[in-house]
């Protein structure tokens, strides 16, 4: 088999869905599966739905070489031990020797945010220097400096989503208090939602959390898209939210871009403008160092599957 026909499973540990796909070098998807994350989300019932998806993958693609995983939370590097999860309740779960036992192939893990920014920085624009930010249940992030992953010296920095822009702000699912995922995630759109349902019950966004039996971020997205001006208002808060913490990340490090990934992205200019409006506002001596551009990811959701796989590769 030649270099350029290795063909790697990628998988995405999210704390809503579990993606899988076969990938090859070129980034290029063959087959795909997705599962949602079991609602009793420890190593064990995680495991059970990681396997099935590899069965299922190696059974259309015998050919595949390695499996490669990305997951949210801190992940021990190399060793591939997930040792914790704000959104997800594994933990000390050692990943990389469960899989590498069970499907006697090799297997890289690392974190969910850092395998997605590598796919965008590789197989996207040309960011060799860029701050990936992945607005989903939770904010992840993924630092890539000279076209290689930034992780630390154990794989646990880079948590970009646990920076704290209000001590006094609501309570994140790290434990702590306005951290960054506090304030601009999807877990974020839904608390706000909630509380505009409970403020308004005769409101759009109390309709059709009634309709879909409760309020969540899609509901929220949802009533925007019908041009509901109170769900609007919310994405423009939950955007300028997600502009703060991006000025701060680009105040920090001087990179090419700042990529922002993870499904809200796909609400598009909803979130993306007063994200944009936000990092110019609080960029610092823009005029001397410019403003890094807030661009919207290439991949999307399957930039973590895609990353994945190419790590995986990049190590066999």
């Amino acid at each position: 088999m030649t270099s350029s026909a290795r063909r790697a499973i990628g998988l995405d540990i999210g704390g809503t869905k579990i993606a899988g796909a076969v990938v090859d070098e070129q980034g290029t998807v063959l087959a795909e599966l997705v599962e949602p994350t079991p609602e009793k989300s420890d190593a064990e019932a995680v495991r059970a739905v990681l396997l099935d998806l590899i069965d299922r993958l190696r059974a259309a693609h015998p050919e595949v070489v390695t499996i490669g995983v990305g997951a949210a939370g801190l992940v021990e590097w190399p060793v591939g031990r997930m040792l914790w999860a704000p959104n997800n309740a594994y933990r000390n779960w050692p990943v990389r020797a469960q899989l590498e036992q069970a499907t006697l192939l090799p297997v890289v893990v690392d974190n969910d945010a850092n395998v997605a920014a590598l796919a965008e920085s590789r197989l996207g624009e040309p960011y060799p220097n860029m701050v990936l930010v992945t607005v989903g249940t939770g904010i992840g992030g993924g630092l890539v400096f000279d076209g290689a992953i930034y992780r630390g010296p154990t794989g646990m920095g880079a948590e970009l989503g646990h920076i704290v822009l209000n001590p006094d702000g609501p309570r994140c699912g790290c434990g702590n208090h306005g951290c960054f995922e506090a304030y601009a995630s999807g877990t974020a759109l839904t608390r706000m939602g909630r509380d505009a349902a409970t403020d308004d019950p005769g409101g759009l966004i109390a309709r059709l959390g009634a309709e879909q039996g409760e309020v969540t971020g899609q509901t929220v997205a949802t009533a925007a898209e019908q041009g509901d001006e109170v769900a609007t208002a919310l994405f423009a808060r939950l955007g300028r939210w997600l502009g703060v913490g991006i000025a701060s990340l680009a105040n920090i490090f001087e990179v090419d871009a700042v990529v922002v990934g993870g499904g809200l992205v796909e609400t598009g200019d909803l979130l993306l403008a007063p994200a944009r409006a936000a990092a110019r506002e609080f960029a610092y001596a823009p005029g001397a160092r410019g403003v890094a551009p807030v661009v919207p990811a290439a991949f999307g959701g399957d930039a973590g599957k895609i990353g994945a796989a190419l790590l995986a590769l990049d190590h066999v």
